[in-house]
């Protein structure tokens, strides 16, 4: 059985070396290559987009796919949508694979919006040093505003990108609680913007932002397609063999 496995994630590294031990399934997993230097997965991998959907589609006709499996960033909402899209024209299983988001708890001050934009109008009124905890390709909606940022990305923007006014900062996960809790007073931070992405790798900001009282402006993720969903890898795993016909012990 042949899976192509959509990735970007730890998820979807930690599935695509577990995958890589099941005797009776090659796996593929294509990332997007929009990180320089991603952290590669286990076993066969291929880097680029496929071309919307109608690329998809040829892409899963021409290597014999027979099972699709998106493990992308909950908020990837394009290819999520392709992924849909395709494997219902080539009549193929499609799994989501998406972790849990963040849940707010006592002491968190959050302020929930549906969208980057809202978020820059909520920071525009409120904040003076914000934290921005989003990613490199929407910081753009902040550039506008007359307040100082700490942006954190992965890799640095394009060269003719519109940034805001602070301070970059490169960096990959997972972050700690005490480094984050410094990185804040440091940079006399007032206010946080995040996505509710979910997971462990970055929630130790949240965690500082709760011991020192500040205001977190998180955007809710977009609601995934509709089909077969699963929130962690044994789940997958479980989803697999079944198609395989197989019990978990005997692989």
């Amino acid at each position: 059985m042949r899976v192509l496995i959509l990735g970007g994630t730890g998820e979807a590294a930690q599935l695509a070396a577990k995958v890589a031990n099941i005797q009776g399934i090659e796996a593929i997993t294509s990332l997007a290559g929009r990180t320089r230097q991603p952290s590669l997965p286990l076993g066969d991998l291929r880097i680029g987009g496929f071309g919307g959907v109608t690329g998809l589609v040829n892409y899963l006709h021409q290597m014999k796919i027979d099972v699709l499996i998106d493990a992308t960033h909950p908020f990837a909402t394009q290819i999520a949508s392709n992924a849909s899209e395709a494997a219902i024209a080539v009549n193929i299983p499609r799994l989501k694979l998406i972790r849990p988001p963040w849940q707010q708890v006592n002491g968190d001050r959050w302020i929930e919006v549906d969208s980057i934009k809202a978020a820059a109008a909520v920071v525009e009124n409120q904040s003076k040093r914000v934290f921005l905890s989003i990613g490199r390709q929407e910081i753009g909606a902040f550039a506008h505003l007359q307040l100082w940022f700490l942006m954190r990305m992965i890799d640095p923007p394009e060269a003719n990108a519109l940034l805001p006014l602070g301070k970059l900062l490169c960096d990959r996960g997972p972050f700690h609680l005490h480094n984050e809790r410094e990185m804040l007073i440091h940079h006399q931070i007032d206010t946080i913007v995040s996505k509710n992405s979910g997971g462990e790798a970055t929630y130790a900001k949240l965690v500082a932002a709760r011991e020192l009282n500040l205001p977190v402006v998180m955007v809710k993720r977009p609601p995934p397609p509709p089909g077969e969903q699963v929130t962690d890898i044994e789940q997958a795993l479980l989803w697999l063999y079944s198609l395989l016909g197989k019990r978990p012990h005997s692989q």
